[in-house]
This record gives C-alpha cells, structure tokens and sequence, in this order.
C-alpha cells in the first residue's frame, strides 16, 4: 500500500502541513514531478484529505473552551440528524463528534468569556432538538493536541 517515499512524504507532511510540492520533493530527493504524482494519488486514494490552517482561538480572543456531552432522547429516529443539523449551525462549536454508548454527542464550544459562554448556552445550546441531557467539562488544558502518528 504505501512505499518508503510516501511514508516520507507523509511524515514531511505532518511535521510541516504548508510544504509544497517542490520543497517536498527536495527533502525527499524525488523530481517534483514524482512528487506531484504521488501526491495526487494519496489525495485519490483518500489517504491525504486535507491540509489545514491550526488556529489560536486564544489569539483571536476566544479564552473559554467547554467541551459538550450530550446526550439525546433517542425516541424519535430522527433524533441524530436533526441535532447534528441544528448544531452544526452554530458558529461557534468548532467540533462536533458522535459516538455509541451513554453519551451520543461531544460538542467542542468556544467563547471570548464565561458572558460570551453562557450566552451561547442559553440561546443556542439549550434549544437544540432532542437534547436528553448535557455535561459540561470546562477546559483547563490542552497537553497534546494535532498529534501525528509513525508512517
């Protein structure tokens, strides 16, 4: 499935996410025409999905994360898609997991403050559909974040 060259491509890749294909292909001692294609192909084969910008929420005056448990009234069948729909309107959960068990929902929210916070509680949070019950865990921390694996 993947070669040396793509296992270095892609650790070259995680360490430094905006490489281009030239500076890949010079670190790596390929052509950058080699590159280019191998590139392509793990975008096509959907190993490669993306690269992204990491923001510092902090930076841009967001200060509180609260991270969201939720869990649903499962009664309706349509539960799932119409709390996923609603809460994906919300500009300021910037992730949204789901998951099997007691808990079917992990919602990450930011906010510039405890007001800021509790505002989006209020008139955006509690009035998502089929809301069963909610834990909140404030963070206090982030000790490892983006972390990237051996290839």
């Amino acid at each position: 499935m993947l070669d040396d060259l793509d296992r270095r491509l892609l650790r070259y890749m995680q360490a430094e996410p905006g490489l281009g294909a030239a500076e890949l292909a010079d670190r790596t001692g390929q052509t950058r025409a080699t590159c280019w294609r191998r590139l392509e192909r793990l975008r096509g084969d959907g190993i490669l999905r993306a690269q992204r910008a990491i923001i510092d929420w902090g930076a841009l005056g967001y200060s509180v994360t609260v991270s969201l448990r939720i869990t649903l009234d499962k009664t309706r069948p349509e539960a799932f898609d119409e709390f996923l729909a609603a809460a994906r309107d919300i500009p300021e959960v910037i992730e949204l997991q789901t998951f099997l068990g007691r808990v079917d929902a992990r919602l990450s929210v930011i906010a510039r403050d405890m007001r800021h916070y509790q505002e989006i509680y209020r008139d955006a949070i509690l009035t998502l559909p089929h809301i069963a019950e909610i834990e909140a865990l404030m963070q206090v921390a982030t000790v490892k974040s983006g972390g990237t694996i051996p290839v």
